[in-house]
């Protein structure tokens, strides 16, 4: 239990540790240059590229007519024929609703059967004329 107590804590301390990165010449072994890096930070230039990258890519599908070669995702020309065509289909629904319907009552008045109609008991409010003469 001790062992992964002390592991867990030189993990955690290791983190701040400093090492040095040294790139070489490798004919002539000179130092081209060199970098002081802690772990911590390797881990938050990384995340920053990783993050970075996704956003250029985000960006880059969203604002560009890259977006069209995904998949669902049409062009404007075929969304307004799609609206189009749902449009008409709505239409046309709503028209052989009222055509079967019409149909329905056709039949019940030639087989003679009036009990699911319903009798029109609406009221019209007629507006009374002032026909007095002053």
């Amino acid at each position: 239990m001790a062992n992964k107590r002390d592991k867990k804590g030189r993990n955690v301390g290791r983190v701040g540790n400093k090492y040095r990165l040294v790139i070489m010449n490798d004919n002539t072994y000179e130092e081209v240059t060199s970098f002081k890096l802690s772990r911590m930070s390797v881990y938050v230039a990384l995340s920053t590229l990783f993050v970075l990258l996704v956003t250029i890519t985000v960006a880059t599908v969203v604002f560009t007519p890259l977006r069209y070669y995904i998949p669902g995702y049409g062009d404007l020309k075929q969304r307004r024929e799609f609206i189009r065509l749902k449009m008409r289909t709505d239409s046309l629904e709503t028209a052989i609703n009222a055509r079967d319907k019409y149909l329905d009552d056709i039949k019940q008045v030639i087989g003679g059967d009036f009990s699911t109609s319903k009798l029109d008991t609406t009221t019209l409010k007629v507006p009374k004329v002032d026909n007095s003469t002053y």
